[in-house]
């Protein structure tokens, strides 16, 4: 059964096998198959290595001895890392160290050989980097590479190094006496002139100081100015965009409330389509069918009293017909009176007139009359005898019978028809004289005591 093998990034799988060219994963996992490919690991971690030549002799014959400290490790690339799988693989990192470790050995022994002392000494860097190039061509053969490389320490038994150090020493010494006095000599003119210089710098470094106040105010102001702004429009933001959550809250609270209130509506609407089919069973259903039955009994009672309608308007129409009939007969009868009556006015002439107007009077004095009937009280006013009393009751007497005593001067001024003379020569009429006034009570009393006599015209007929 295949297994998969893994590892970290400071080691390499190298698989093997299968005819084919070996198969290198750095920090990765890699499929093999047992008994046909096989997997080993190589360690990509650096080797410290202590390279260390004692008593090597020099171009000049000195001997010395050089420690150096080299930092090897496996290079990268899959070709290097095949090349190291070719070395190495298999060994323990011990044994790559020491191979690496003879290998920088042998180019430090041989690079000191060619330089002198004085070379090796004061360029330490020059002799590392040649010794590096040199072991570098050979560490790339193996697969390795070379990190760095320095010079630790250089000694030698002689004291050629001490001499060397001596001989620097005393002209150290004496070039820091003629510098000594070179600077003390310099030292009143660098003086001077640095006090000037000092001044100058200071002058300059107040003024740099307060136009680096002033910019660094004005920055400060714009920075301030740009910090509240962000400031305002950071809270604005904030506000809006609590604004906007609210406002979506509320309308998710809406769309709640909105879902809610379908949800009641859905209810409603079958509650009314449960009530609407209630109402059909209990209360439409048996109105429509009280309202036929009322329907057939009240076509029935209008066919009835259609007919009882019909009947009375036939009665109706027979008894009008038959007062119309007798109207018309009384018309025609009285129409017959009249023609005969004024058949008989034609003969009469004014007699017949006369007889209308007497038969009239009482119906005048009636009228005449008709004020005092509906006078509830009159009061009398008079001098506070008893005569004078009794000439004002009397006295409304008689202007109401005055009134009825001058209709047959007015019929004669409107109809030219004397009353008075025409009844006259009537046989049997007599006019009453003086026995009737004396019949007439206080009225006459009273023209006896000197009152005026009344108008024999105004007579009336006996």
């Amino acid at each position: 059964m295949a297994g998969i093998h893994t590892t970290g990034p400071n080691r390499a799988l190298v698989r093997s096998g299968g005819g084919k060219q070996p198969k290198v994963v750095v920090g990765g996992r890699m499929l093999v198959f047992p008994m046909i490919q096989r997997v080993q690991t190589l360690s990509l971690e650096v080797m410290t290595l202590t390279v260390e030549t004692a008593k090597v002799y020099t171009q000049e014959g000195v001997a010395v001895s050089v420690d150096g400290v080299a930092q090897v490790k496996v290079a990268r690339g899959e070709d290097a890392i095949r090349t190291a799988a070719e070395q190495f693989l298999g060994k323990r990192p011990e044994e790559i160290a020491s191979i690496a470790l003879q290998t920088m050995e042998g180019h430090q022994r041989a690079m000191l050989g060619i330089m002198t002392v004085e070379e090796i000494y004061q360029k330490r860097d020059a002799f590392a980097t040649q010794v590096r190039e040199v072991a570098a061509t050979d560490m790339a053969n193996m697969g390795l590479e070379i990190v760095s490389y320095t010079i630790r320490d250089i000694q030698d038994e002689q004291g050629y190094l001490d001499a060397l150090g001596v001989k620097r020493t005393s002209e150290v010494k004496r070039d820091a006496a003629i510098g000594e006095a070179q600077a003390a000599r310099d030292s009143g003119i660098k003086t001077a002139e640095a006090d000037r210089e000092r001044q100058s710098a200071r002058y300059l470094a107040d003024t740099g100081i307060a136009e680096s106040e002033r910019d660094f105010k004005l920055q400060k102001a714009a920075y301030d100015k740009q910090a509240e702004a962000r400031r305002a429009e950071a809270e604005l933001a904030y506000q809006l965009q609590e604004v906007t959550t609210k406002q979506q809250i509320r309308q998710q609270e809406m769309q709640i409330v909105v879902v809610e209130r379908q949800k009641q509506i859905e209810v409603q609407e079958q509650e009314i389509i449960r009530r609407e089919r209630e109402l059909e069973a209990t209360v439409r259903r048996p109105a429509e069918a009280e309202r036929y039955r009322l329907e057939t009994i009240a076509t029935g009672e209008k066919a009835r009293i259609v007919a009882e309608a019909e009947a009375q308007a036939e009665a109706v129409r027979l008894q009008g017909q038959a007062e119309a009939d007798a109207i018309r007969a009384r018309g025609t009868a009285e129409a017959d009176a009249m023609r005969l009556k004024a058949d008989a006015w034609k003969e009469y002439g004014q007699a017949a007139m006369i007889q209308q107007l007497l038969e009239s009077l009482p119906q005048v004095a009636a009228a005449v009359a008709q004020p005092l009937s509906k006078t509830e009280r009159i009061v009398m006013i008079s001098g506070g005898n008893s005569e004078s009393a009794g000439m004002g009751a009397s006295r409304l007497t008689r202007d109401v019978t005055n009134i009825v005593a001058q209709l047959p001067a007015v019929v004669e001024a409107l109809t030219g028809i004397d009353i008075l003379a025409t009844l006259k020569n009537l046989p049997g009429a007599r006019l009453v004289g003086e026995q009737g006034r004396e019949q007439s009570g206080s009225e006459g009393q009273a023209s006896a005591d000197g009152g005026d006599r009344p108008d024999p015209a105004n007579e009336p007929l006996a």
